[in-house]
């Protein structure tokens, strides 16, 4: 009897590591490796988000980002931002994005990223949004952004530090003479 009960605890565990998204620490999927996926905070009625990571392609094949889809949002799209001649400009990229072999391609702000459009509701510090990413070869692969501040540079440590946008001390000037 103990073994089956264990048996069956075994066969919940597997299937909740089968079917729950993955953490942000890190996702395989075929030969890809994703990492340091995570987000913004957004204020109270913003319509848009922004989600974040970083793809390793570890095969001798190229694989493309195709899309994406998330409860959060109607819409998952693909995006870059550049700057052209002084003015910032930011285009879906319908072809999708290419990972090639033994490379990286890093979505962060200012770069390539994922937009989540018409927000059902506020991205909010602390929180874990679930995206399923659509790749050409690796298929459909779920996954979490961790949520961090409405500033952020970038993912939280693993010791929850990090990530904010780090404010500069400035000398006390309120003694000088002007």
């Amino acid at each position: 009897m103990k073994q089956i009960i264990c048996a069956l605890l075994g066969m919940v565990f597997i299937g909740a590591l089968i079917e729950a998204p993955a953490s942000a620490k890190e996702v395989k999927a075929g030969d890809l490796v994703i990492t340091q996926a995570w987000s913004r905070a957004t204020p109270g009625g913003a319509k848009v988000g922004g989600g974040y990571l970083t793809i390793e392609n570890k095969g001798a094949v190229a694989d493309r980002l195709i899309g994406g889809s998330s409860d959060v949002a109607v819409k998952v799209q693909l995006h870059e931002m550049a700057v052209n001649n002084g003015v910032m400009t930011m285009r879906p990229l319908d072809q999708g994005l290419v990972i090639e072999p033994s490379k990286t391609v890093k979505l962060a702000p200012g770069g390539y990223h994922l937009m989540l459009l018409d927000l059902k509701s506020p991205l909010k510090q602390g929180d874990k949004v679930a995206v399923t990413l659509e790749f050409e070869r690796a298929g459909k692969v779920s996954l979490l952004l961790d949520v961090q501040g409405i500033g952020a540079h970038g993912p939280a440590n693993s010791d929850g530090t990090g990530g904010q946008m780090e404010m500069k001390q400035t000398p006390d000037h309120s003694g000088m003479k002007m």
